[in-house]
Formats: C-alpha cells, structure tokens, sequence
C-alpha cells in the first residue's frame, strides 16, 4: 500500500470523528456533519455502508467489525447494523450526544452530552438505558481504557471513573487555561492526554502518587514574519503498541510523541486544511487523517474552505520509542 491514500466518496461537510475496528485493522468509520455515518474498507478504499441521520453526527463507536453506534446533534443514540445498513434507535438524551465509548467486558455503551449526563446502555435489553449520571458541566469529550473512563467537559473540568463503581469519581480541573478540544487516554492505563485550543498538549497520570509527573507543552504553533501563530489542537490519538501519541490540529499538521521521553518523534508533512480528527488502526499499522473545516475561522471561513478528505496514512518506525525493544 502506498504510504498515503485518499479514500474516495469522503463526506460532504466538515468530518467530527475517525474511528478504526477494534478488530479489523481496515475498517474505518467516519462521522459527518453532513448526517452521515460512513464505513470504509481502507485497504480497498471503498466505501461499505452510509448511514443517514436527522442532523450532524458528532461521535461514533464501533462496538465489533459488524457494530457501531452514533449520536449527535439530534440528541439520538444510535446501533448501525453495519452488514444489513440497519439502524436501531437506543434512546435519546436531552441535548447533543458529543461523545461514545464501547465497554467490551460489560457490552455497554456509554454515551455522553451537553445534557450532563453520562448514560449507559445495554443494546440487547427490552429497555436498552441501563444507568444515568449527573456531571457538573457539558460532556465535551470521554475515553474509555480498560475500566477507566475519562470525561472532559467545558468549564475545563475533568471526572475520572471506575466503570464498575460509577458513584466515586475522582474530580480534576484542567492544568491548561483554555477550553479542553481533545482527550485521549494512554494505552498502559496510566494516565492520559489532553489538548487546549491555545496550541498546548498536558499528560496527566491517574495515580494521585504520581501527580508530580504531569507536564505540559506548547505545539502546533508557528512564527510567520516575527509574529507567534497559535493553532487549536484538536485531536490525540495513542498508539496501540508503542504508546506513543499522534497530535493534530487547525494548523494541518500531524505530530508523533513519545511521552515520556518528552520529545517529538516526527511531524508529518502539512496537509492543505485543518484537522479535526485522527485515529490509529488496531494494529498500529495506520493513521486516518480527517482534514476539513472545523469553525475556527468563523461563518466566512467555511464558504472558502476546501471539501474534507480523509486520508490513511501507513506508518512505520517513526511511532516507535527510541529504543523499543517491546514489552
């Protein structure tokens, strides 16, 4: 495979979430404001299915290569039946769904919104909402590692849960001044990423022991004729084996990171627009790249901006740590 495709038949308006198979290294799911739920076989670049929604489509989660769910702007909670194109509606909360994540070991989805609350739903049962909790603030953002989820909301507020004790949460503001644009968590479970619109990265560990290793950094910003441009940075992304971290943001540029060294591992070459959403495949052998207008130039922005693309980047020893040697 070359080392960039463009998968053909993108959406047509602004991509709001890229996500890869938890099994299927080549199956890729995009979410659209255009309503669309879009699946993608990425090494035949082709597109499988096309699921129609009432409104944008702001999250979306595969569950198996054969299921996934969407919400978005019409505050619907969504199973696709990726096979059949089938769509079954779950519930609904009472504003925008932002975010969804897939608990494998409980088959529960969890789904969370500008209505603050986080819900969870049990897709096989005759009442599929199983739990409802109250976050102080809109749900911005959630990832889910082993039994830990992560939830950012506005007002730069953070819960950190043990999904099978919901009740304790441990509460955190965030380290860095302005509103939270992306949230990703650390595939070893110890800690987690989160990124400003101000242009800086912080890692953050879970365990209160070990706070005196959270760090921040400035990136995704550029000197242009002496004067300090400063880009949103919108997306994080793990990698599945190495644990290094990709970054993406309004200035069209991916970086890799290896956390704990502190250090950028590559910048990959600029791409022609902003770039709300990246993901790595299962494998850690891929990197979709969503590159479309995400708002940061206002209403007049959006009428000169470019028609998405997404890109599948293959990657190669640029994720790797300095010397890996594996676990």
């Amino acid at each position: 495979m070359a080392e960039q495709i463009e998968l053909s038949s993108p959406p047509f308006d602004s991509v709001s979430n890229v996500r890869f198979s938890p099994s299927n290294p080549s199956q890729l799911l995009v979410s659209s404001w255009d309503t669309t739920v879009r699946l993608y076989d990425v090494e035949a670049n082709e597109q499988k299915a096309k699921f129609d929604h009432r409104a944008a489509v702001l999250a979306c989660s595969f569950a198996t290569s054969e299921r996934a769910y969407s919400g978005g702007l019409d505050t619907y909670l969504r199973e696709l039946d990726l096979p059949s194109e089938r769509i079954n509606h779950l519930g609904q909360h009472a504003d925008a769904i932002s975010s969804i994540s897939y608990a494998k070991d409980m088959n529960s989805v969890i789904s969370g919104s500008w209505d603050r609350t986080v819900r969870f739903w049990d897709p096989r049962a005759p009442t599929p909402q199983t739990a409802s909790y109250n976050v102080p603030e809109r749900v911005y953002h959630m990832d889910l590692v082993n039994n830990t989820l992560v939830v950012a909301m506005a007002s730069r507020l953070f819960n950190i849960y043990d999904i099978r004790k919901m009740d304790s949460p441990q509460s955190r503001e965030s380290s860095l001044k302005f509103m939270t644009r992306a949230l990703a968590c650390m595939i070893d479970g110890q800690g987690f990423a989160t990124a400003s619109v101000e242009g800086r990265i912080a890692v953050e560990y879970l365990d209160p022991e070990t706070q005196d290793k959270n760090y921040a950094f400035k990136c995704h910003r550029q000197t242009i004729s002496d004067v300090d441009h400063v880009w949103p940075v919108n997306s994080l992304a793990f990698h599945p084996i190495y644990n290094t971290f990709a970054s993406a943001g309004s200035d069209g540029t991916v970086s890799i990171w290896d956390h704990k060294l502190k250090k950028r591992l590559r910048q990959y070459p600029k791409y022609s627009g902003p770039i709300p959403s990246i993901a790595f495949n299962c494998n850690g052998t891929k990197l979709a790249v969503g590159v479309s207008y995400t708002w940061d130039e206002g209403e007049q922005g959006a009428k000169t901006a470019e028609s998405p693309k997404v890109f599948v980047r293959t990657v190669g020893d640029e994720v790797k740590p300095k010397g890996w040697t594996g676990n």
